[in-house]
C-alpha cells in the first residue's frame, strides 16, 4: 500500500472514531397517555438541563406500552400511570427494580362539552336518556379506565353506564371521544383538561379519589434494564425528582411526593 492510501485511510478511521466518541446520548421515554401534555413540558425542561440529551417519546396505555416491552421495544424509561406495570416489568426482569417509585399521583374527572349536563351528579348524568355515549379508557390496559369503572360502580351506576359506553384505546383518545362530540360525556385524567391546549374547552368535575379507591392513580417510573445501563437514561429518572419537574407535574393537576 502506497504511503498516500495508509494516510487516507487512518485519516479516514480517525474520523470515524471521533464521530462515534461525540454521537449525542440519547434517552427513549414511554409514558402512559394521560401524560401527554405533560411529558412535552418535562421534556423541555428535561433538555433545558441536559441539552446534550436527545429525548424521544411515546405514548399510549400503560398496559399497551408494557406489552410492547416485553415485545423487545429499545424503552429506557417506563412511566406508567398505576405501579402494577412497573413491577411487573421488573419481575419480568426487564426493568431494573432499584429504580422503582411512586413519582405523581393522577386524578380522574368527568368532562363534558355539554352546558347542560351536572357533572356534580355524576350518577344522574349516567342515567340520563339525554346521555346516549360515556366515554373511558379500556380498562383492560388504562388504569384510568378501571378507575373509572371502579367509581362508577362505587356510585352504583356502572349497570346504566355498560350500554352507553365508548371505549377508548388510551385516556388520550377517550378525551378525544369528549373533545369532539363523539361522546357526551367521559372520564379522562385532570392532566388533560388542564392542558392549555383543552383548559377552555367544555365542563369538568373532579371525580372524589374516595370513588375509586381501590384502585388508586400511583404513578410509577422504572428504568428497563437497557435504561439502567444508559448513563442519559439515569439523569432523565433523577430529573423526575427535581423540583423544576414537580413543578410542571403539578400544574397539570398531579400530586407529587
Amino acid at each position: 500500500m502506497t504511503r498516500s492510501l495508509i494516510l487516507a485511510a487512518a485519516l479516514l478511521l480517525g474520523s470515524s472514531a471521533g464521530s462515534r466518541a461525540v454521537a449525542a446520548p440519547t434517552v427513549s421515554v414511554a409514558a402512559a397517555a394521560n401524560l401527554v401534555y405533560a411529558l412535552d413540558a418535562l421534556n423541555t425542561a428535561f433538555r433545558g438541563a441536559a441539552p446534550d440529551i436527545t429525548v424521544t417519546s411515546t405514548t399510549s396505555a400503560s398496559g399497551t406500552l408494557f406489552a410492547q416491552l416485553k415485545n423487545g421495544a429499545p424503552f429506557d424509561v417506563f412511566l406508567s400511570a398505576d405501579t402494577a406495570y412497573p413491577a411487573q416489568v421488573v419481575r419480568a426482569g426487564l426493568g431494573d427494580a432499584a429504580t422503582l417509585r411512586t413519582f405523581a399521583t393522577g386524578r380522574l374527572v368527568f368532562w363534558t362539552m355539554r352546558p347542560d349536563l351536572d357533572g356534580t351528579d355524576i350518577a344522574g348524568v349516567v342515567r340520563d336518556a339525554r346521555v346516549r355515549k360515556l366515554a373511558i379508557a379500556q380498562p383492560r390496559t388504562a388504569p384510568y379506565g378501571r378507575a373509572a369503572q371502579a367509581a362508577l360502580e362505587k356510585l352504583d351506576a356502572w349497570p346504566a353506564a355498560q350500554p352507553k359506553l365508548v371505549i377508548g384505546e388510551s385516556i388520550s383518545q377517550t378525551a378525544q371521544f369528549v373533545q369532539t362530540g363523539n361522546a357526551d360525556a367521559g372520564f379522562v385524567a385532570m392532566s388533560i383538561v388542564l392542558a392549555p391546549k383543552l383548559a377552555s374547552q367544555g365542563h369538568w368535575w373532579e371525580v372524589p379519589p374516595a370513588r375509586y379507591a381501590s384502585v388508586p392513580l400511583d404513578h410509577a417510573v422504572v428504568l428497563t434494564t437497557r435504561g439502567a445501563a444508559n448513563p442519559a437514561a439515569r439523569r432523565y429518572w433523577e430529573f423526575l425528582a427535581s423540583e423544576p419537574a414537580k413543578k410542571i407535574l403539578r400544574t397539570y393537576g398531579y400530586n407529587v411526593p
